[in-house]
């Protein structure tokens, strides 16, 4: 591919075409995704669809069973027909065997679906589509004269909640529940059916009259079945918690019967309950079902579909690259302004434009900042290097003078000759160690020795290494320390910070003046103030008093010694420590410097 020869680089590379080409990955992985999201969702709401349907048409079957299992005809089913249509928006028909409709939700002389969905016997249902259908396939709600009346209803909740308080006292427990008959029965917690022996006291089981007499007519009914043979002799039916929820046991009496008695037993069992129970139910029906609007909606993927999906991703592809070329061309035009104005000499400091006030105005303008940062560096940096070639300078011009007079004989190496090139030499070497503290800060190798130090014998030294500086400018060098105070401080660099301090403050207060070092708490931290009563810093240059080799007099006077990097030290030996240091000025008044540090623990004893 041809290269983009404004910017210098490969068409492939371009942020443009990595762009565009982006856009339409995603465009078409968005759009195919979409389609496939469509079709995914559709099939599966169909699925849901279908199952709800299978759920409703189980549930439908379930009611109308009850129905019938408590009515001794069908009069009256119609209201509950409607009820569940409009409840489950099928279409819902029960007709008898013979073809006659007697309730349809769907409009008088409406066809019915091809074939019947279920049969509704409530004496036949089927087990599994049955909630609490027995085994002999009657459905539980179908009690007929074992219905208790109310006062047979109160008496047997009331032995149900004797024995439930029973168990409860031995450690046992259940809930009551009321069958379909009006019994109440106990449903024991995590599956126990057991019962304390203390609670045992065959009451709840006894039938009411009401049940015994249904059990006499079953009783009738079983033994015209079983007939008298040997086999089952003494054949008699009881009652128990399971006759309650609609099945009947069959003990034997003296012993088990043979497999084919207990079988024809199980048989007799469910004939004689159909007998007896046939009269309370309603007859067998047909149970119709169908859909309001006679037909499923499902998801169609036609020819026609599917052209439409190819249509809709291709408009939705053109236009995704009409917009992300559009977007892309103005995102690059400057960002090949900031290439170009970066590709510029550094001494240049170009500047490029901001026309947006978006990202790229922001990485422009961030740019501009950064290019006139550089610009400023740069001056400080030259301002720097004739700083340091001054403060160099006089010292060692003053040491080679006189060596040269002394090494021509023109002077002789006095003692005072001696002091002042010994001065002149200390003040080269405090210069050097202070650039030397300072790159070292520059190059991230400064490291600081840290211990417990006492905030009164750190500012007693200090006072005592500068009172002969003070005594002989007449100044009054005075200290203020609350005791008690700790820091965890490098004991060497902070004695050097307030030296810097104090130092600083003895040049600048003139004859009968005072210099007061304070330190005080404020709350977890220490506070330590250097005061003096000089001529003060003028409010402009404040915020300039911490900038290497800076000086408030212009001249550049060496009058007052000083190399001009000691305030700069300070802040950087403070920062280094996890502390703040700041100035205050009142011209004609005095200075007040102030160093903020973090108070340190108590050192352990012993």
């Amino acid at each position: 591919m041809a290269a983009d020869s404004r910017a210098g680089i490969p068409m492939r590379r371009s942020l443009l075409v990595r762009l565009l080409l982006t856009s339409m990955a995603i465009t078409a992985l968005s759009v195919g995704a979409t389609a496939w999201l469509a079709v995914e969702t559709t099939t599966r709401a169909v699925q849901e669809e279908r199952g709800q349907l299978l759920a409703d048409d189980t549930d439908i079957l379930r009611q109308l069973s009850g129905f019938a299992a408590g009515h001794a005809d069908w009069d009256g089913v119609r209201a509950t027909v409607l009820a569940l249509s409009r409840t489950t928006d099928r279409r819902i028909a029960v007709t008898t065997t013979a073809g006659r409709v007697v309730a349809d939700s769907a409009p008088a002389g409406s066809a019915l679906p091809d074939r019947a969905s279920a049969t509704i016997d409530p004496l036949r249902i089927d087990t599994y589509t049955e909630p609490g259908g027995q085994l002999s396939g009657i459905d539980p709600r179908a009690v007929g004269p074992y219905a208790l009346d109310r006062q047979e209803r109160r008496f047997v909740r009331k032995l149900a909640e004797i024995r439930l308080s029973c168990m409860r006292r031995h450690g046992s427990d259940g809930t009551l529940r009321q069958g379909p008959s009006g019994r109440t029965v106990i449903t024991q917690d995590a599956g126990d059916a057991s019962v304390p022996i203390e609670c045992a006291d065959g009451k709840l089981n006894t039938p009411t009259g009401t049940e015994a007499a249904a059990l006499e007519e079953l009783d009738g009914l079983l033994q015209a079945c079983v007939g008298t043979g040997r086999s089952m002799i003494g054949f008699k039916i009881g009652i128990s918690l399971d006759v309650i929820s609609g099945t009947s046991k069959v003990p034997a009496h003296d012993g088990a019967l043979p497999t084919e008695g207990r079988q024809k037993a199980k048989d007799c069992v469910d004939s004689a309950r159909r007998t007896q129970l046939d009269p309370f139910v309603a007859p067998r029906a047909l149970l119709y079902l169908g859909s309001q609007n006679q037909r499923l909606s499902v998801f169609d993927l036609s020819t026609a579909n599917k052209a439409k999906i190819v249509g809709v991703t291709a408009a939705v592809l053109a236009l995704s690259l009409a917009l992300t070329a559009g977007v892309a061309v103005r995102l690059v035009r400057p960002l090949r302004a900031l290439t170009t104005a970066a590709l510029q000499p550094p001494q240049r400091h170009t500047r490029v434009p901001v026309t947006t006030k978006d990202e790229t105005g922001l990485l422009a303008a961030a740019f501009n900042e950064l290019s006139a940062r550089r610009e400023q560096l740069e001056a400080q940096r030259r301002a720097m290097v004739s700083d340091i070639a001054h403060e160099l300078r006089t010292p060692l011009t003053n040491i080679r003078g006189w060596l040269e007079a002394t090494r021509d004989g023109l002077v002789d190496a006095e003692p005072d000759l001696i002091a002042s090139l010994h001065d002149e030499a200390l003040l080269l070497q405090h210069i050097i160690d202070d650039l030397q503290d300072l790159a070292a800060v520059d190059a991230g190798t400064f490291e600081l020795h840290r211990e417990p130090v006492r905030a009164d014998d750190l500012v007693a030294q200090v006072v005592a290494a500068h009172r002969g500086t003070a005594d002989a400018a007449d100044v009054d060098l005075r200290s203020d320390v609350r005791s008690g105070l700790w820091l965890d401080a490098d004991p060497v660099r902070m004695r050097q910070v307030l030296g810097n301090l104090v130092s600083n403050a003895l040049r600048h207060t003139r004859a009968h003046g005072s210099v007061t070092l304070v330190a005080r708490p404020d709350g977890d931290d220490v506070v330590l103030t250097v005061r003096d009563t000089g001529d003060g810093i003028a409010p402009h240059d404040l915020p300039h008093v911490f900038e290497r080799f800076w000086r408030a007099e212009k001249s550049r006077s060496r009058s007052t010694g000083g190399s001009g990097l000691g305030l700069s030290i300070v802040r950087q030996f403070v920062e280094a420590h996890g502390g703040t240091v700041s100035a205050e000025s009142t011209p004609g008044v005095g200075a007040v410097f102030t160093v903020r540090l973090p108070g340190g623990p108590l050192p352990e004893s012993g």
